[in-house]
C-alpha cells in the first residue's frame, strides 16, 4: 500500500497493489473509524491432477486497516479499481474539524 497526503486539496490517497484480482474480489469496510480493504484471491484448479514444477503466485487472504481522520462522513470515502490497481481517497479532514485561525481584537 503507497499512502500520499496532499495538504492543498486535503486529501489523503491509499493505493493498493491487487494483480489478479477483480473488484468483486475485494471489500471495503469502515467501521469505529477504521477502514479495513479486504481481498481474497483463490488458487486455479487447472493443471491440478498433473501438479506444477514451479508455482510463484500467491493465493489467499489479504487485509489493511487505516486510521481515519477524526469526524470523517462516510460519504466522503471513494474508492475506483482499474487493472488491479484500488484506490481509496478521502478527505484529511472535514472541514468542521480543520484548523480555524483566531483574530484578537
Amino acid at each position: 500500500m503507497d499512502l500520499h497526503e496532499n495538504s492543498e486539496k486535503n486529501l489523503v490517497t491509499a493505493t493498493f497493489e491487487l494483480p489478479g484480482l477483480k473488484k468483486e474480489d475485494v471489500n471495503i469496510d469502515v467501521h469505529n473509524g477504521r477502514l479495513t480493504v479486504s481481498a481474497e484471491s483463490k488458487a486455479a484448479s487447472e493443471y491440478g491432477e498433473h501438479g506444477y514444477a514451479v508455482r510463484e503466485r500467491r493465493f489467499g487472504k489479504l487485509s489493511r486497516t487505516l486510521q481515519l481522520p477524526a469526524g470523517l462522513n462516510e460519504k466522503d470515502i471513494k474508492a475506483t479499481m482499474d487493472n488491479g490497481i484500488l484506490t481509496v481517497t478521502f478527505p484529511k479532514c472535514s472541514p468542521e474539524m480543520a484548523p480555524k485561525k483566531i483574530a484578537i481584537s
